[in-house]
């Protein structure tokens, strides 16, 4: 792509996010925890710290719904300090209900937690687009943030509970686990925030990032009906 112009190429680039959403959407049950790993956590008693960890880092870096959000979330945010008061609400949100939602064995159907938070891509991506023009939904943006956070982190606590995990070390073994998470979304966002901010500087990213959060909003719906036909499917069996 060396022949094209800077435009072209961010162009063809954002028509890449859009193939790779839709290749990926298929998969994306979100929060779905692999079959593999179910299983070596339910041979597991006791505590084992890092196995957890790097389970819980694995999960955030797979997870296009967390991933879409977090780039929503970041889109037009102007400084490092913004960052990290949004995603400390993101990540307090997602660690409560993740520890609270496994420990007290909180009963929600998979499917319509995992719906609501492909909506909460589709708001984040809505909202940029209202910023854009100035329009506003009334909404406070980080309460939004933290109670979507909530929601993400009830949508792997529905997952996890499906596991049959010992109850010897339980406690410890899920704040490992949260802890994975946390370090893979400090991972993944590093690179959103700097791609992010350094595209914030060319002189056509207004434009371009309204055609990013269309595509963005289109992936949060996919998600939307990916796991509205899975209840659907669910409750007809």
């Amino acid at each position: 792509m060396s022949g094209l112009n800077p435009s072209t190429r961010t162009n063809l680039l954002l028509f890449g996010l859009l193939i790779l959403i839709l290749s990926f959407s298929g998969q994306a049950t979100a929060h779905n925890v692999d079959t593999s790993d179910a299983a070596f956590l339910q041979a597991q008693s006791g505590v084992v710290f890092w196995p957890y960890l790097y389970l819980g880092a694995k999960h955030m870096v797979t997870g296009l719904d967390h991933l879409l959000f977090l780039a929503g979330v970041v889109f037009f945010l102007r400084g490092f300090r913004d960052v990290a008061i949004y995603v400390s609400l993101f990540a307090l949100g997602h660690s409560l209900t993740l520890i609270l939602g496994v420990m007290l064995q909180t009963s929600a159907n998979p499917y319509l937690v995992d719906a609501i938070i492909g909506l909460s891509v589709v708001y984040k991506a809505l909202e940029n687009l209202a910023q854009q023009r100035n329009w506003y939904f009334g909404i406070n943006t980080r309460a939004a943030v933290f109670v979507f956070g909530l929601c993400h982190g009830l949508g792997l606590a529905t997952k996890l509970q499906q596991i049959s995990l010992s109850d010897e070390g339980l406690l410890m073994n899920l704040l490992a686990f949260n802890l994975g998470v946390e370090f893979g979304q400090l991972m993944a966002l590093s690179v959103i925030v700097l791609a992010v901010f350094g595209w914030q500087r060319r002189s056509a990213f207004a434009f371009q990032a309204a055609v990013a959060n269309w595509f963005i909003m289109m992936g949060g719906f996919l998600l939307v009906g990916i796991q509205l036909t899975g209840y659907w499917l669910g409750s007809a069996a």
